[in-house]
């Protein structure tokens, strides 16, 4: 009976052997009808997992729907419905699966990950459309009864809306304990419970015939109650994700892994945004003022592990170094935080790249940096300074295979007011940006 039991996934939520060896909890990841859980959707078991979950719960909502044309069911035409928007979550993931194969565009940088917001807002006005329909139709059978046809299909309809139901939560609860998702074994509860509101159609049959035909309006009403329910939820967390918002818990996560890198001596800010089913997160940290260009390039790689065996979502997390002084007293980044004598930044704007060119206080002493926000593929960056000993170059490189941030490995020369050229090369293309640096007033040499 214990087999039995567990095979079911009523036995103990026991989690799977696999995982990176952090577990702390996944505890928050709630069933939303027009979202896909992302942690579900980061493994190929899990998309197949939803998948199935559709084809069932297509065929389930297909059925039922027959009987409503035949019967002329109020409640199984809101449980249909129900069953329909369950089905219909798939529908987001797999549109976002398809586009998001296309690699990235000049005009799309980040690919097309969103289109998956924009789906789940379709899918929520399909649902919040259907549920109206149902309201509409059950109040209106309150108002003017009329006869249900076919009372012992209508409760086969209802069974058979248990049974997929049923189903669906054994299969996600089985495939979330082999792939270690806790969200997956949630959306099977939650399956589980879908069920018995399909037994409610069955109540409303027998309510009938046993002479009491405002049975099966009043359940569908109840249905439909559920059903906006839904609605609420999925349109709070569709509008979350659009609006860059993400759970408490992805923070507090991101926050954790730092624990657990020797060398960070304080997470300073933490930015984090989903876009499509993956997580791009942005962390700040700070380390000792001793610390070497090699040491604070080992912190940045070991919190970038420790990110990635946290987050299995995470697509691409930026780390970034701020000085503990600058973010006390401004929380700004080090970007913005230069030296007590550093020029204006110098704004970069042209085909090849846009963004600013400045120089920053490091933990390694002054470089020479180039933050991007938009760059041609292949890009490198060097700058030359007409110094009157001859030229003056450095090259900006990568931080931490950041290419959104590039740096010199030396520090610009003194005096910090000079003319030079920033050259720009992507492929077979090149461009010179002549620009001039001046120190501000007081602080000339």
């Amino acid at each position: 009976m214990d087999k039995v039991r567990d095979w079911f996934g009523f036995g103990p939520m026991t989690r799977g052997k696999g995982g990176h060896g952090h577990d702390h909890g996944d505890g928050g990841h709630g069933h939303t009808h027009g979202v896909i859980d992302p942690t579900i959707a980061t493994t190929t078991r899990g998309i197949w997992a939803i998948k199935w979950s559709f084809v069932v719960l297509a065929i389930t909502a297909a059925l039922q729907l027959v009987v409503v044309f035949l019967s002329g069911s109020v409640a199984l035409l809101a449980d249909t419905i129900h069953n329909v928007g369950d089905a219909a979550t798939a529908i987001p993931l797999w549109i976002a699966f398809v586009l998001a194969r296309r690699k990235p565009s000049k005009t799309f940088t980040y690919g097309l990950g969103r289109v998956e917001d924009l789906a789940g807002i379709v899918i929520v006005l399909i649902i919040l459309f259907s549920a109206i329909v149902a309201g509409y139709e059950a109040i209106d059978r309150l108002i003017n009864p009329r006869p249900i046809a076919f009372l012992g299909w209508v409760a086969i309809a209802g069974i058979i809306g248990f049974l997929g139901n049923e189903a669906v939560a054994v299969f996600r609860i089985r495939v979330g304990r082999e792939i270690n998702s806790a969200a997956l074994i949630a959306d099977g509860y939650h399956a589980r419970t879908d069920g018995f509101t399909s037994l409610a159609v069955v109540l409303g049959a027998i309510g009938v015939w046993l002479g009491f035909p405002l049975a099966d309006p009043i359940i569908g009403l109840l249905i439909t109650v559920a059903i906006f329910a839904i609605v609420w939820q999925s349109s709070k967390a569709v509008l979350t994700r659009m609006l860059d918002g993400v759970e408490p818990g992805i923070v507090d996560e991101i926050h954790h892994a730092a624990e657990h890198v020797p060398g960070i001596e304080r997470v300073q800010s933490v930015q984090a945004r989903w876009i499509g089913h993956r997580l791009h997160a942005d962390v700040a940290i700070s380390v000792a003022d001793a610390a070497t260009a090699k040491d604070v390039l080992g912190v940045t790689e070991a919190l970038k592990e420790e990110l990635f065996a946290h987050l299995p979502a995470l697509a691409e997390a930026n780390v970034r170094l701020e000085s503990p002084a600058g973010s006390a007293e401004k929380g700004t980044e080090p970007s913005h935080a230069h030296g007590h004598h550093a020029p204006e930044p110098f704004k970069v704007d042209c085909d090849l790249a846009a963004g600013t060119l400045e120089i920053v206080d490091t933990p390694a002493g002054e470089r020479m940096r180039l933050t991007i926000d938009r760059h041609a593929d292949d890009l490198t960056a060097t700058v030359i300074i007409d110094r009157p000993e001859g030229p003056e170059t450095l090259h900006l490189d990568p931080v931490a295979d950041n290419h959104h941030r590039l740096e010199s490995t030396l520090a610009p020369a003194e005096p910090h007011e000079f003319e030079a050229r920033l050259v720009l090369k992507a492929k077979d293309r090149e461009q010179v940006l002549p620009f001039k640096m001046v120190e501000p007033e007081g602080h000339h040499h």
